[in-house]
């Protein structure tokens, strides 16, 4: 089966480390791709190919002011990534309850038995 390209498939545009750095930072503030340069420590066409990606992706938006580009993340684009994740989410958080009850059980199990921790 053929891949989807990354300019069209938002879990292909997010596969990418960088891109998903990029969109950490146009999530707090919105930003002009030379603040992006410097905080990523890239070179300019770099930045401007992944910035593509995820403007074609609708993963960012992009607005002018004055002869400046800024960029910020269209959080809701990224619900479909959000959805396939919290399956996982939901996974480790049964698996974290489920060493917290064993734990809970051995220290109830511990201090009826009155001995400590280090004698089991």
């Amino acid at each position: 089966m053929a891949r989807a390209a990354t300019t069209s498939d938002v879990f292909n545009a997010v596969a990418e480390p960088r891109r998903r750095e990029i969109l950490t930072l146009l999530v707090v503030n919105e930003l002009p791709v030379g603040d992006l340069v410097a905080a990523l420590n890239l070179d300019q066409p770099s930045v401007s190919k992944h910035l593509r990606v995820l403007r074609d992706t609708n993963l960012v938006h992009v607005r002018r002011n004055g002869r400046h580009k800024l960029y910020r993340t269209n959080a809701p684009a990224l619900q479909p990534v959000h959805e396939w994740a919290s399956t996982f989410e939901r996974y480790w958080t049964r698996q974290l309850n489920r060493i917290k009850e064993r734990a809970e059980s051995k220290m109830k199990q511990i201090k009826e038995s009155g001995t400590s921790p280090k004698e089991n």
